[in-house]
Formats: C-alpha cells, structure tokens, sequence
C-alpha cells in the first residue's frame, strides 16, 4: 500500500500488526456490512498514521475489498493517510492530530455506561511518542476518576517516534507506575507474541472498577530488517527494490 502511495508510515504500521490482528480476528466484536451495529465492540487507532495495518485486517476481513487497498493516499480515495470516519465508517473516528484519541475512546466508554440497549468494549490504539501529549493524561485522569472498566488503551511501545528514540526525545518511564497512578489496571507483553497479546486481551475483560491498559513492547519496523528500530521508517514509502527485500523476509519469516 505505502509503495504504491509514494509515502506513508511503515515503521508503525509494522510494529502494531500483531495487535491488530488480534483485535481483528479473535477479540472485536463487529459485522461485516454493518459498521453502524450498536452493539459493536469499538476501536480506534489514535495513532492515525498507521492506519495502514487497519485497512489490511479490515480487507482481510471482508469489510472492504482487497484491490481497495491500492487506492491509499489517492484523491477521493476512502483509505486517506489518516483515517476518514465519514468516507469510511469501519473506522470510529478521524484521528492523527496525536494525543485526542483516547479522550474520544474514553467518551464512547462513557456513553456504553448510558446505553441501556447495548453493551460494548472500547479499544484505543496509541503510539508510544503520542503519549507525550498532555490531553492523554487528562484523558487517563478522568478515566481512572469515573472507572470506565470497559476501556482498555494499547500502547505500541516500539519505542521510536518520528524522529529519534522516545527515551532520548521524552522519556516516559516508568510507564507502567504512571497508568497505575491514574488508578488503572496495567498489563506489559510482548507485542509481538501472539499468546500473550491475547492473553492480555482477556484479563482486561475481567476488570470491574478501573480502566486497562497494555503496554505492549514491540519493535518498529518489525520483521524487516532494515526498518527495525530507526525513526527513519516512520514516514517513507520504500522503493520498488526495498519492497521487494522487505516482502522476501515477512514470507521467510
């Protein structure tokens, strides 16, 4: 997809796909042709830019057709760089202008509270850089304040942002201490590991007082060894040659 754009973000995209996949396939309750259900489990990807790995596991789930996903980035294209809740109603909500998400996520959680018909989940995905935006906190402050134990955040801890590592930009350990202080429920995995992504998935369904959160460590640009872990595949498109070396590895993988 982000060849045939010319430009995107693969770096982050890469890094969330087990995540994504998860969600997608054994964890989001939703239905195909109708995005609209009232009773669908909720997800948004606050990290808007990679917004690539969604379309796929929304083509592999027969949401949207596959060639579809050509059209990334292209005028009038439902698949926009950043996700488009009008054009494309799959998604929950336009995001990208980092740091807004999860106070969307955590409004959805609220309005499940007063829905006496329907009772879902709220899913957030957040990037770890994102996490240096001040609206996150006051998000996580008052989601710890008013217990929405349906909400659970995802952070993709790859630990690079768009221009160098988290740690040298804006450090945000201890990570798991800051969640626990706003009063949720923390999980750390491995992103990457299947089991325990699930694993985790599945505890933070038994949490009746507080909010969860899984920090979930995971590597940019994973499964392509020259995007691995450099800020330099957060938003470049490779070349036909590099496409070719990277899709060589994820099939030997």
């Amino acid at each position: 997809m982000i060849h045939a754009a010319g430009s995107g973000h693969p770096g982050g995209s890469l890094s969330a796909a087990e995540l994504v996949a998860c969600l997608y396939f054994r964890v989001l309750r939703y239905t195909v042709g109708r995005p609209d259900d009232p009773s669908r489990d909720r997800f948004l990807i606050s990290k808007g830019h990679g917004v690539p790995v969604v379309y796929a596991a929304l083509a592999r789930a027969g949401c949207i057709p596959v060639d579809e996903l050509k059209s990334l980035r292209r005028i009038d294209s439902r698949l926009q760089g950043h996700p488009d809740h009008v054009r494309l109603p799959y998604v929950e909500a336009a995001t990208g202008s980092l740091g807004q998400g999860l106070s969307v996520a955590l409004g959805m959680a609220l309005a499940e509270r007063l829905d006496v018909k329907h009772d879902y989940r709220t899913y957030c995905l957040l990037g770890d850089g994102e996490l240096q935006a001040g609206q996150v906190w006051e998000a996580a402050m008052a989601a710890g304040k008013f217990k929405t134990s349906r909400l659970t955040a995802i952070v993709d801890y790859n630990k690079v942002q768009l221009d160098g590592h988290v740690r040298a930009i804006m450090d945000l350990e201890p990570l798991a201490d800051k969640f626990a202080a706003f009063g949720w429920h923390v999980e750390q995995i491995d992103g990457h590991c299947v089991e325990s992504v699930l694993t985790a998935l599945e505890a933070v369904t038994a949490q009746s007082e507080k909010p969860s959160v899984i920090i979930a460590h995971t590597v940019k640009g994973k499964g392509v060894s020259f995007m691995e872990d450099t800020h330099a595949w957060h938003g470049k498109a490779p070349t036909t040659e590099e496409l070719e070396r990277a899709i060589a590895e994820l099939e030997a993988d």
